[in-house]
Protein backbone atom coordinates (compact mmCIF):
# COMPACT_ATOMS: atom_id res chain seq x y z
CA UNK A 1 0.00 0.00 0.00
CA UNK A 2 1.18 3.19 -0.89
CA UNK A 3 1.52 6.29 1.65
CA UNK A 4 1.79 9.86 1.24
CA UNK A 5 5.58 10.93 1.22
CA UNK A 6 5.54 13.20 4.47
CA UNK A 7 8.13 11.07 7.16
CA UNK A 8 11.62 12.06 6.90
CA UNK A 9 13.14 8.61 6.49
CA UNK A 10 15.79 9.63 8.74
CA UNK A 11 13.55 9.59 11.97
CA UNK A 12 10.70 7.29 10.23
CA UNK A 13 12.61 4.37 8.78
CA UNK A 14 10.39 2.61 6.58
CA UNK A 15 10.19 -1.42 7.81
CA UNK A 16 12.86 -3.59 6.43
CA UNK A 17 10.91 -6.29 5.67
CA UNK A 18 6.81 -7.38 4.93
CA UNK A 19 4.69 -9.35 7.54
CA UNK A 20 3.53 -11.94 5.39
CA UNK A 21 1.82 -13.79 8.51
CA UNK A 22 -2.06 -13.55 9.41
CA UNK A 23 -1.43 -10.99 12.10
CA UNK A 24 0.35 -8.92 13.69
CA UNK A 25 0.85 -8.09 10.30
CA UNK A 26 2.18 -4.80 7.79
CA UNK A 27 0.46 -1.54 8.64
CA UNK A 28 0.69 2.05 6.44
CA UNK A 29 2.70 4.51 7.70
CA UNK A 30 0.17 6.74 8.79
CA UNK A 31 -1.18 3.51 11.38
CA UNK A 32 2.21 3.80 12.54
CA UNK A 33 1.99 7.59 13.02
CA UNK A 34 -0.88 7.71 14.98
CA UNK A 35 1.33 6.15 17.86
CA UNK A 36 3.58 8.75 18.19
CA UNK A 37 2.15 11.06 20.88
CA UNK A 38 1.32 10.24 24.23
CA UNK A 39 -2.23 10.23 25.47
CA UNK A 40 -4.62 10.26 28.80
CA UNK A 41 -6.57 7.01 29.39
CA UNK A 42 -8.82 9.12 31.60
CA UNK A 43 -9.56 12.14 29.05
CA UNK A 44 -13.30 12.75 27.93
CA UNK A 45 -11.74 13.34 24.10
CA UNK A 46 -10.19 9.89 24.78
CA UNK A 47 -13.10 8.06 25.88
CA UNK A 48 -15.19 9.73 23.48
CA UNK A 49 -12.65 8.35 20.39
CA UNK A 50 -13.50 4.74 22.09
CA UNK A 51 -16.86 5.40 21.69
CA UNK A 52 -16.84 6.05 18.24
CA UNK A 53 -14.47 3.28 18.33
CA UNK A 54 -16.98 0.87 19.70
CA UNK A 55 -20.14 1.92 17.34
CA UNK A 56 -18.04 1.77 14.01
CA UNK A 57 -17.11 -1.70 14.99
CA UNK A 58 -20.39 -2.90 16.01
CA UNK A 59 -21.75 -0.94 12.68
CA UNK A 60 -18.95 -3.15 10.45
CA UNK A 61 -20.51 -6.47 12.22
CA UNK A 62 -24.28 -6.33 11.45
CA UNK A 63 -26.92 -4.02 10.28
CA UNK A 64 -29.11 -4.70 13.46
CA UNK A 65 -27.03 -2.12 15.48
CA UNK A 66 -29.09 -1.64 17.84
CA UNK A 67 -29.25 -5.28 19.22
CA UNK A 68 -25.48 -5.67 19.27
CA UNK A 69 -22.71 -4.14 21.48
CA UNK A 70 -18.71 -3.77 21.75
CA UNK A 71 -16.51 -4.20 23.96
CA UNK A 72 -12.60 -3.13 23.70
CA UNK A 73 -10.44 -5.82 25.90
CA UNK A 74 -6.70 -4.91 26.69
CA UNK A 75 -4.39 -7.83 25.29
CA UNK A 76 -3.78 -10.37 22.49
CA UNK A 77 -7.01 -11.83 20.62
CA UNK A 78 -6.27 -14.61 22.83
CA UNK A 79 -6.89 -12.71 25.63
CA UNK A 80 -10.31 -12.00 24.08
CA UNK A 81 -11.68 -15.69 23.62
CA UNK A 82 -10.51 -16.52 26.94
CA UNK A 83 -12.60 -13.69 28.02
CA UNK A 84 -15.72 -14.47 26.37
CA UNK A 85 -15.35 -18.17 27.49
CA UNK A 86 -14.68 -17.39 31.04
CA UNK A 87 -17.32 -15.06 31.74
CA UNK A 88 -20.02 -16.48 29.47
CA UNK A 89 -20.58 -20.09 30.17
CA UNK A 90 -22.12 -20.24 34.30
CA UNK A 91 -21.06 -22.88 36.58
CA UNK A 92 -23.78 -24.80 35.25
CA UNK A 93 -23.19 -24.65 31.53
CA UNK A 94 -20.94 -26.92 29.23
CA UNK A 95 -18.91 -26.09 26.12
CA UNK A 96 -19.27 -28.03 22.36
CA UNK A 97 -15.84 -26.90 20.49
CA UNK A 98 -15.86 -27.19 17.03
CA UNK A 99 -12.15 -28.14 16.34
CA UNK A 100 -9.96 -28.17 13.08
CA UNK A 101 -6.86 -26.69 13.56
CA UNK A 102 -4.76 -25.61 16.52
CA UNK A 103 -6.97 -22.24 17.39
CA UNK A 104 -10.32 -24.70 18.14
CA UNK A 105 -8.21 -26.62 20.17
CA UNK A 106 -6.55 -23.54 22.11
CA UNK A 107 -10.75 -22.80 23.34
CA UNK A 108 -9.82 -26.29 24.41
CA UNK A 109 -7.30 -25.87 26.38
CA UNK A 110 -8.96 -22.54 27.99
CA UNK A 111 -11.86 -24.73 29.14
CA UNK A 112 -9.94 -27.57 30.69
CA UNK A 113 -7.51 -24.50 32.61
CA UNK A 114 -10.99 -22.82 33.49
CA UNK A 115 -12.57 -25.62 34.67
CA UNK A 116 -15.59 -25.68 32.72
CA UNK A 117 -17.59 -28.83 31.49
CA UNK A 118 -16.68 -29.54 27.94
CA UNK A 119 -16.99 -31.59 24.86
CA UNK A 120 -14.82 -31.94 21.50
CA UNK A 121 -16.24 -32.38 18.29
CA UNK A 122 -12.83 -32.58 15.91
CA UNK A 123 -13.42 -32.68 12.42
CA UNK A 124 -9.51 -33.39 11.17
CA UNK A 125 -7.22 -30.37 10.27
CA UNK A 126 -8.53 -30.39 6.30
CA UNK A 127 -11.95 -30.36 6.61
CA UNK A 128 -14.93 -28.03 7.90
CA UNK A 129 -16.61 -28.72 10.94
CA UNK A 130 -19.47 -31.45 10.24
CA UNK A 131 -22.68 -30.88 10.57
CA UNK A 132 -24.40 -34.13 10.37
CA UNK A 133 -21.90 -34.83 13.32
CA UNK A 134 -22.63 -31.59 15.28
CA UNK A 135 -26.96 -32.31 14.79
CA UNK A 136 -26.34 -35.48 16.20
CA UNK A 137 -23.72 -34.07 19.22
CA UNK A 138 -26.71 -31.69 20.09
CA UNK A 139 -29.65 -34.26 19.72
CA UNK A 140 -27.63 -36.44 22.13
CA UNK A 141 -26.29 -34.13 24.68
CA UNK A 142 -28.75 -31.33 25.88
CA UNK A 143 -26.58 -30.54 28.60
CA UNK A 144 -24.31 -28.27 26.53
CA UNK A 145 -25.28 -24.77 26.16
CA UNK A 146 -22.71 -23.31 24.36
CA UNK A 147 -20.64 -23.95 21.19
CA UNK A 148 -17.32 -22.47 19.76
CA UNK A 149 -16.28 -22.15 16.35
CA UNK A 150 -13.63 -20.57 14.65
CA UNK A 151 -14.54 -19.18 11.44
CA UNK A 152 -10.88 -18.76 9.69
CA UNK A 153 -8.57 -21.56 10.73
CA UNK A 154 -5.18 -20.13 10.35
CA UNK A 155 -3.56 -23.54 11.03
CA UNK A 156 -4.01 -24.85 7.45
CA UNK A 157 -5.87 -21.24 5.90
CA UNK A 158 -8.98 -22.58 5.79
CA UNK A 159 -12.05 -20.49 5.92
CA UNK A 160 -15.21 -22.45 8.06
CA UNK A 161 -18.83 -22.16 6.40
CA UNK A 162 -20.80 -20.45 8.46
CA UNK A 163 -24.66 -20.57 7.54
CA UNK A 164 -25.31 -24.05 8.05
CA UNK A 165 -23.23 -24.45 10.86
CA UNK A 166 -24.80 -21.76 12.62
CA UNK A 167 -27.97 -22.60 11.69
CA UNK A 168 -27.72 -26.24 13.46
CA UNK A 169 -26.59 -23.96 16.96
CA UNK A 170 -29.31 -22.11 16.86
CA UNK A 171 -31.76 -23.93 16.02
CA UNK A 172 -31.14 -25.95 19.11
CA UNK A 173 -31.10 -22.80 21.20
CA UNK A 174 -27.16 -22.91 22.07
CA UNK A 175 -25.23 -19.50 22.38
CA UNK A 176 -22.59 -19.41 19.46
CA UNK A 177 -19.05 -17.90 20.11
CA UNK A 178 -17.51 -17.36 16.58
CA UNK A 179 -13.98 -16.98 17.02
CA UNK A 180 -13.73 -14.60 13.80
CA UNK A 181 -10.09 -12.98 15.03
CA UNK A 182 -8.31 -13.28 11.54
CA UNK A 183 -11.52 -12.97 9.42
CA UNK A 184 -13.64 -9.73 10.84
CA UNK A 185 -12.81 -7.09 8.27
CA UNK A 186 -11.33 -8.92 5.55
CA UNK A 187 -14.35 -10.98 4.93
CA UNK A 188 -17.87 -9.99 4.51
CA UNK A 189 -20.67 -11.58 6.75
CA UNK A 190 -23.62 -10.47 9.03
CA UNK A 191 -23.48 -11.57 12.79
CA UNK A 192 -27.25 -10.92 12.82
CA UNK A 193 -27.74 -13.17 9.93
CA UNK A 194 -26.05 -15.96 11.36
CA UNK A 195 -27.22 -15.71 15.27
CA UNK A 196 -24.18 -14.79 16.31
CA UNK A 197 -23.77 -14.28 20.31
CA UNK A 198 -20.41 -13.35 20.56
CA UNK A 199 -17.93 -12.41 18.02
CA UNK A 200 -14.28 -11.81 18.87
CA UNK A 201 -11.39 -10.18 17.12
CA UNK A 202 -8.49 -8.33 17.39
CA UNK A 203 -7.10 -4.92 16.46
CA UNK A 204 -3.97 -6.15 14.47
CA UNK A 205 -5.62 -8.73 11.88
CA UNK A 206 -7.40 -7.69 9.16
CA UNK A 207 -8.26 -4.36 10.23
CA UNK A 208 -4.72 -3.39 9.83
CA UNK A 209 -4.28 -2.02 13.39
CA UNK A 210 -1.09 -2.76 15.68
CA UNK A 211 -1.14 -5.44 18.39
CA UNK A 212 -2.38 -4.36 21.95
CA UNK A 213 -6.40 -4.84 22.78
CA UNK A 214 -8.90 -6.87 20.87
CA UNK A 215 -12.72 -6.12 20.77
CA UNK A 216 -15.66 -8.63 21.54
CA UNK A 217 -19.23 -7.27 19.70
CA UNK A 218 -21.83 -9.50 21.30
CA UNK A 219 -25.79 -9.18 21.47
CA UNK A 220 -27.26 -7.07 24.64
CA UNK A 221 -28.83 -10.19 25.87
CA UNK A 222 -25.72 -12.35 25.67
CA UNK A 223 -23.60 -9.34 28.05
CA UNK A 224 -26.22 -9.23 30.23
CA UNK A 225 -26.50 -13.02 30.80
CA UNK A 226 -22.55 -12.71 31.80
CA UNK A 227 -23.16 -10.86 35.09
CA UNK A 228 -22.01 -13.32 37.57
CA UNK A 229 -20.29 -16.08 35.92
CA UNK A 230 -16.48 -14.61 35.88
CA UNK A 231 -13.51 -16.61 35.96
CA UNK A 232 -11.15 -14.11 36.68
CA UNK A 233 -11.22 -9.94 37.44
CA UNK A 234 -8.94 -8.74 34.25
CA UNK A 235 -11.29 -11.00 32.13
CA UNK A 236 -14.52 -10.31 33.64
CA UNK A 237 -16.51 -9.38 30.14
CA UNK A 238 -19.68 -8.18 32.16
CA UNK A 239 -17.84 -5.93 33.90
CA UNK A 240 -15.40 -4.75 31.46
CA UNK A 241 -18.92 -3.82 29.04
CA UNK A 242 -20.84 -1.77 31.71
CA UNK A 243 -17.91 0.51 32.94
CA UNK A 244 -17.38 1.37 29.12
CA UNK A 245 -21.29 1.16 28.77
CA UNK A 246 -21.66 3.54 32.37
CA UNK A 247 -18.95 5.63 32.45
CA UNK A 248 -18.79 6.45 28.18
CA UNK A 249 -15.78 4.32 27.03
CA UNK A 250 -13.65 4.09 30.09
CA UNK A 251 -11.57 0.98 30.51
CA UNK A 252 -11.17 -0.82 33.92
CA UNK A 253 -7.77 -0.86 34.03
CA UNK A 254 -5.22 0.97 31.76
CA UNK A 255 -5.49 0.75 28.34
CA UNK A 256 -3.41 0.79 25.65
CA UNK A 257 -3.95 4.63 24.12
CA UNK A 258 -1.54 4.42 21.20
CA UNK A 259 -2.97 1.50 19.96
CA UNK A 260 -6.58 2.54 20.39
CA UNK A 261 -5.53 5.72 18.19
CA UNK A 262 -3.72 3.68 15.70
CA UNK A 263 -6.92 1.91 15.26
CA UNK A 264 -8.99 4.63 14.84
CA UNK A 265 -6.48 6.02 11.96
CA UNK A 266 -7.21 2.11 10.55
CA UNK A 267 -10.94 2.39 10.37
CA UNK A 268 -10.55 4.79 8.22
CA UNK A 269 -8.38 3.21 6.40
CA UNK A 270 -11.05 0.83 5.99
CA UNK A 271 -13.36 3.20 4.88
CA UNK A 272 -11.36 4.84 2.28
CA UNK A 273 -10.57 1.27 0.31
CA UNK A 274 -14.36 0.73 0.06
CA UNK A 275 -14.89 -1.13 3.31
CA UNK A 276 -14.94 -4.68 3.85
CA UNK A 277 -15.96 -5.96 0.71
CA UNK A 278 -13.17 -3.75 -0.97
CA UNK A 279 -10.46 -5.17 1.21
CA UNK A 280 -12.14 -9.21 0.94
CA UNK A 281 -11.05 -8.56 -3.15
CA UNK A 282 -7.55 -7.20 -2.27
CA UNK A 283 -6.92 -10.27 -0.36
CA UNK A 284 -8.14 -12.95 -2.65
CA UNK A 285 -6.32 -11.47 -5.16
CA UNK A 286 -3.03 -11.29 -2.93
CA UNK A 287 -4.25 -14.78 -2.40
CA UNK A 288 -4.37 -15.73 -5.39
CA UNK A 289 -1.27 -14.57 -7.13
CA UNK A 290 0.42 -16.44 -4.48
CA UNK A 291 -0.96 -19.37 -5.29
CA UNK A 292 -0.44 -19.56 -8.79
CA UNK A 293 3.16 -17.99 -8.29
CA UNK A 294 4.62 -20.72 -6.40
CA UNK A 295 2.18 -23.50 -7.59
CA UNK A 296 4.80 -22.00 -10.91
CA UNK A 297 7.61 -22.40 -8.71
CA UNK A 298 6.69 -25.67 -7.77
CA UNK A 299 5.22 -25.90 -4.35
CA UNK A 300 2.30 -27.80 -3.91
CA UNK A 301 -0.44 -25.87 -1.13
CA UNK A 302 -2.14 -28.00 1.02
CA UNK A 303 -5.03 -28.66 -0.72
CA UNK A 304 -8.27 -27.13 0.53
CA UNK A 305 -11.09 -26.72 -2.47
CA UNK A 306 -13.10 -24.49 -2.04
CA UNK A 307 -12.64 -23.70 1.63
CA UNK A 308 -9.36 -22.45 1.28
CA UNK A 309 -9.54 -18.29 2.59
CA UNK A 310 -8.23 -15.46 1.61
CA UNK A 311 -6.12 -14.75 4.73
CA UNK A 312 -3.47 -17.43 4.55
CA UNK A 313 -2.27 -20.14 2.69
CA UNK A 314 0.07 -23.42 3.83
CA UNK A 315 2.38 -24.89 1.21
CA UNK A 316 3.57 -28.13 1.71
CA UNK A 317 7.55 -28.19 2.32
CA UNK A 318 9.79 -29.40 -0.61
CA UNK A 319 10.74 -33.10 -0.87
CA UNK A 320 14.76 -32.75 -0.75
CA UNK A 321 17.19 -32.76 2.02
CA UNK A 322 18.78 -30.04 1.12
CA UNK A 323 15.26 -27.95 2.35
CA UNK A 324 15.43 -26.26 5.32
CA UNK A 325 13.34 -24.05 6.78
CA UNK A 326 15.35 -21.60 8.83
CA UNK A 327 17.57 -21.10 6.30
CA UNK A 328 14.50 -20.29 3.70
CA UNK A 329 13.08 -17.98 6.21
CA UNK A 330 16.66 -15.80 6.47
CA UNK A 331 16.93 -16.22 2.66
CA UNK A 332 13.36 -14.18 2.43
CA UNK A 333 13.93 -11.92 5.17
CA UNK A 334 16.76 -10.53 3.62
CA UNK A 335 15.00 -10.13 0.57
CA UNK A 336 12.02 -8.14 2.53
CA UNK A 337 9.08 -10.86 3.23
CA UNK A 338 8.85 -12.63 6.78
CA UNK A 339 6.69 -15.63 6.52
CA UNK A 340 4.76 -18.33 9.01
CA UNK A 341 6.50 -21.89 9.79
CA UNK A 342 4.38 -24.55 9.43
CA UNK A 343 1.36 -25.33 11.91
CA UNK A 344 -0.19 -28.68 10.75
CA UNK A 345 0.74 -31.92 12.55
CA UNK A 346 0.65 -34.37 9.83
CA UNK A 347 2.74 -32.56 7.61
CA UNK A 348 6.00 -30.80 6.91
CA UNK A 349 4.65 -27.12 6.01
CA UNK A 350 4.97 -23.43 6.17
CA UNK A 351 2.53 -20.43 5.96
CA UNK A 352 2.21 -17.24 3.93
CA UNK A 353 -0.41 -15.00 4.96
CA UNK A 354 -1.66 -12.30 2.26
CA UNK A 355 -3.52 -10.04 4.71
CA UNK A 356 -2.30 -6.05 5.67
CA UNK A 357 -0.99 -3.29 3.93
CA UNK A 358 0.17 -5.03 1.21
CA UNK A 359 -0.49 -5.45 -2.93
CA UNK A 360 -1.14 -8.21 -5.47
CA UNK A 361 2.72 -6.03 -6.42
CA UNK A 362 4.02 -7.11 -2.86
CA UNK A 363 2.68 -10.70 -3.60
CA UNK A 364 4.81 -11.20 -7.14
CA UNK A 365 7.88 -9.46 -5.19
CA UNK A 366 7.66 -11.99 -2.75
CA UNK A 367 7.34 -15.04 -5.84
CA UNK A 368 10.11 -13.48 -7.33
CA UNK A 369 11.93 -13.66 -4.21
CA UNK A 370 11.32 -17.27 -3.55
CA UNK A 371 12.72 -18.26 -6.54
CA UNK A 372 15.87 -16.31 -5.86
CA UNK A 373 16.03 -17.87 -2.61
CA UNK A 374 15.94 -21.40 -3.80
CA UNK A 375 18.95 -23.56 -2.48
CA UNK A 376 17.69 -26.79 -3.12
CA UNK A 377 17.14 -28.84 -6.23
Amino acid sequence: MQDDDWFDPAVFPSNPYLLLTPGPLSTTKKVKAAMLRDWCTWDDDYKCLVQGIREELVSLATKKIDDYSCVLMQGSGTFCIESVVGSSIPRNGKLLVLVNGAYGMRIVNMAKILKIDHCVLDSGELMPPNNDALLKHLQEDDTITHVALVHSETTTGILNPLKETCNIIKEHDKTLILDAMSSFGGVQFDAAEHQVDFLVSSANKCMQGCPGFGFIIATRDALDACQGSKRSLSLDLHDQWTTMEQDNGKWRFTSPTHVVHAFKQALKELEAEGGIPARHRRYATNQAVLDKGMRGLGFAPLELGLHQGPIITTFHSPDSSDYDFSIFYRKLKDSGFVIYPGKVTTRDTFRIGSIGAITPSDMRDLVSAVEQSIFWE
